[in-house]
This record gives structure tokens, sequence and C-alpha cells, in this order.
């Protein structure tokens, strides 16, 4: 059916969403949504084929550990998902909304594109999900790939913020930003303020 009509796969997702929220959302607080990834990798799809065009080669989560790299062929998919008490089961599930398959860079320079990271498309959903809901408040958690300050950066500049939530490395430093640059100032401007003790 889907293959036979045209149709959008981003409508499907908000007509999705706005189920769910109609459905199971109490209304009690900021939605909280997360983006998938296990050991800082996405799920992985394992699909052969002439027509799986946008098929890399990439960490396999499942088969690899600490001391060994396993790698699999397949696609790379990132999903958004939407952490809503549901009523019967007495919990909270993950509940997905919106998926997208992220190509990897040699398959962006065979088709002459640039080349989007991971967090660039997590950016992308981030402000579509605002665009969805643009009065409720919304929080995005991620494990420590998505805490990277383009996605920070990204979620506080929209007009209704988004917090984010990511664990950070333990020697990671965080600093206040820069001062503004003084009237007659000389020398290279600073790149970042004082540092946060914490």
């Amino acid at each position: 059916m889907l293959d036979r009509s045209a149709w959008s796969s981003r409508g499907a997702a908000r007509i999705l969403l706005l189920l769910l929220l109609q459905r199971l959302d109490r209304g009690d607080g900021p939605l909280i949504f997360g983006v998938r990834s296990s050991t800082n990798r996405e799920t992985l799809e394992r699909r052969r084929g002439a027509k799986i065009r946008a098929r890399g080669i990439y960490r396999d989560p499942v088969r690899s550990s600490r001391s060994q790299l396993v790698k699999a062929s397949g696609l790379r998919w990132i999903s958004l998902m939407w952490l809503g008490h549901v009523p019967w089961a007495g919990r909270h599930w993950a509940l997905p909304v919106l998926t997208v398959v992220a190509p990897s860079s040699r398959y962006h320079e065979q088709q002459g594109r640039r080349h989007k990271k991971v967090t660039d498309w997590a950016r992308q959903m981030v402000m579509q999900l605002r665009r969805w809901l643009p009065q409720r408040p919304l929080a995005l958690v991620g494990d420590n790939g998505y805490a990277v300050l383009d996605l920070l950066h990204c979620c506080q500049r929209l007009r209704e913020p988004v917090t984010l939530i990511a664990r950070l490395r333990l020697d990671a430093a965080l600093y206040a930003p820069a001062p503004a640059r003084q009237p007659g100032q000389n020398g290279r401007p600073a790149l970042k303020g004082p540092r946060d003790p914490r």
C-alpha cells in the first residue's frame, strides 16, 4: 500500500504524535522525548540488496564490546521517542514518533552531497518537534553522543527553548560565554569566559 501511493512520513509522524498526546498525555508537566542510541551508536538495521542505497558500514552495537570491534553493514536510524506514561502498563514507555535514516559519509560523497552528522539530524528533529508543539515545555534526553555545543546552542536559541539532558564526559570542562569585546580593546577576542568550577 505504501509503495503505490504518495504519502509523507513526516506528516504521518505528526499525526501519530498528536494522537498519542491526545490519548495518553496527562498534561501535568513538560513532555519528555528521548533520542535513541545504544553505546553511542544509533539503531542499525541490517539490510542488503541493490535497492538499499543509503547503506553503510558501522560499529555493531550488539556484538561489539570494549575489547572487540565488530562492524556490520546496514542502515543507521535515529529515533525520537515520547517517554509517556501508559496507564494500562503502569509504567513509562518510549513510544517512537519520528524516525530518520542517517546515511554514512561515504554515501553522501557518492551522491555529491554535504555530509550531515547524527547530531545534525537530531537538531532538525528537535526543530521539527518544536514546530509541531510550539507552546508545550519540551525536554530531550540523549546519551553523551548528543552532548555537543551545536545541538545545545540550537535548543537554547529557539523561541521556546528545549531542555537538553545529555551525559558529559567525566573530564568535561564547562565555561561561561565569552565576554563582549570592549571598544578599543587590543588583541585576539576571547573565545570563552571563565571556567565553571562545578
